[in-house]
């Protein structure tokens, strides 16, 4: 009984460590994961493990190694802000892939990426054929930037001489049946706006699990009782999760 009170003990101390690690880490860790990045998350993961069940060693050792690596985190993403060559070297370089329609082979194999790899990537892109396609770039985060050929590509209101107005944002008002007043005034609405919208559908803010104020200032509303008797189910299994 007393190794699983110091086991939780350790669990609540390691997470706790872990959140305040991770923010002072910065983004790198969570968004666009380079090779480096995945590597060093899973290792500091690994060490808060171990500081929160290894009872063979004292938790101060473990505490210890968690907050060196972190450290030596925090140094080596300075110097690659401060040194190209350290950041090239830790990050590797964008790898072109397909010029002109054309598969780079040599670069692909370079990067260890096989051609099935390659064409799931390319649909990802909604790109079904290779020759619509100017350039393919393989980013150092292992995901793919396509440049389509200029006949392939979109129109764009710039190509068709448009001025469309500048659009806003999706602003969140309501969640879970709680006001959010500092967005409302963001959007130039007050309570009396809102209190008259709400009484056109006629609903209270209680009754809201989502509101939001959409880019063309209409208000969207989602009831914590939907009214949907067509639902739609989209798996094929029929066990009870």
């Amino acid at each position: 009984m007393e190794e699983t009170w110091v086991v939780a003990v350790r669990s609540i101390i390691a997470f706790l460590t872990l959140i305040i690690y991770t923010r002072v880490l910065g983004k790198q860790q969570m968004g666009n994961l380079t090779y480096f990045d995945y590597i060093n998350g899973i290792t500091i993961g690994s060490l808060a493990g171990t500081f929160a069940t290894d009872l063979s060693s004292k938790a101060w050792i473990h505490f210890v190694a968690l907050t060196i690596f972190t450290i030596i985190t925090i140094v080596f993403q300075y110097i690659t802000l401060k040194n190209r060559t350290i950041s090239k070297l830790m990050d590797s370089d964008p790898t072109l892939v397909i010029q002109n329609g054309k598969i780079l082979e040599q670069n692909l194999h370079k990067m260890r990426v096989k051609f099935d790899e390659l064409t799931m990537m390319l649909r990802q892109k909604d790109v079904f054929d290779i020759t619509t396609l100017d350039y393919a770039i393989l980013e150092p985060d292992g995901s793919l930037s396509v440049v389509l050929k200029p006949e392939n590509q979109p129109v764009t209101a710039k190509d068709m001489h448009m001025h469309p107005a500048k659009r806003k944002l999706m602003t969140e008002i309501i969640i879970d049946g709680v006001l959010i007043k500092q967005n409302l005034k963001e959007r130039n609405k007050d309570t009396n706006w809102l209190s008259e919208q709400l009484k056109k559908q006629k609903v209270t803010i209680q009754d809201i699990a989502f509101a939001a104020i959409l880019p063309n200032d209409k208000l969207y509303i989602d009831l914590f009782e939907d009214k949907i008797t067509d639902k739609i189910d989209m798996g094929d299994y029929e066990g009870p999760f």
